[in-house]
């Protein structure tokens, strides 16, 4: 069974009397330990598909199904709970609590889960020297750089061994020397760990390091080519 299976997908938004059809009979598949890129265009439907696979949004009609759990059918607290335990969000804007320290940032979700503060602590602390951001603990993002405050957002993402991570145009605030430094660790925690990896991006150093790329045209699935890497 693959990981992620979209089936038939469409989604239209409404905006007034007007329809805006964000995607359009979209189905694909997604196997676990994947490095894959939805490319396109502002507009194409790749934050849209994203939203769908991380429980976010629902589709107008089709079907979306991850590790098992059909998202169209689940209640909004499974469907919470799902998302707790299962899907990790890297965001454009990083989205860190401004108040909160960049370890207590990459706390939140295992806070959320429960897990008791020494594990979590210790957790994180690991996952801060592999990020490279080791000593940076207390700090507040607003004194952290772009690509601290994203290798913060990574550190959250990861912390709960999720089983997908889904980012949404990860280097767009980013400097091309960052952008690249993110990439290749987010490539190795892909290897290493077989963390699957979906990212909507226009960008072409975020698709040059995928595996696999998808592009999306209109809400339309153009084109899907796996790249032996």
């Amino acid at each position: 069974m693959p990981l992620i299976e979209l089936q038939n997908v469409s989604k239209i938004y409404r905006l007034g009397n007007q329809e805006i059809p964000a995607l359009t009979g979209v189905s694909l598949t997604f196997e676990a330990g994947e490095f894959a890129v939805l490319a396109g265009p502002s507009g194409s439907g790749k934050t849209t598909a994203l939203n769908l696979i991380g429980c976010l949004d629902h589709p107008t009609s089709g079907q979306v199904v991850v590790n098992g759990l059909d998202l169209g059918t689940a209640s909004k607290r499974a469907l919470a709970d799902f998302r707790l335990q299962n899907i990790g969000f890297i965001f454009q804007s990083y989205n860190l609590i401004p108040v909160l320290t960049a370890a207590e940032n990459a706390e939140f979700t295992l806070m959320l889960q429960k897990i008791p503060k020494p594990e979590r602590r210790a957790k994180v602390r690991k996952l801060f020297v592999d990020l490279g951001i080791d000593g940076l603990e207390n700090r507040r993002p607003a004194d952290l750089s772009g690509g601290q405050q994203q290798r913060v957002a990574i550190a959250r993402a990861m912390a709960a061994d999720p089983h997908v991570i889904l980012a949404d145009e990860p280097t767009a605030n980013l400097d091309s020397h960052t952008a690249e430094e993110l990439l290749e660790l987010m490539r190795r925690l892909n290897r290493e760990k077989g963390t699957t990896f979906i990212f909507s991006s226009h960008d072409d150093r975020v698709i040059a390091q995928a595996r696999r790329v998808i592009h999306l045209q209109d809400g339309c699935l153009a084109d899907d080519v796996t790249i032996s890497k």
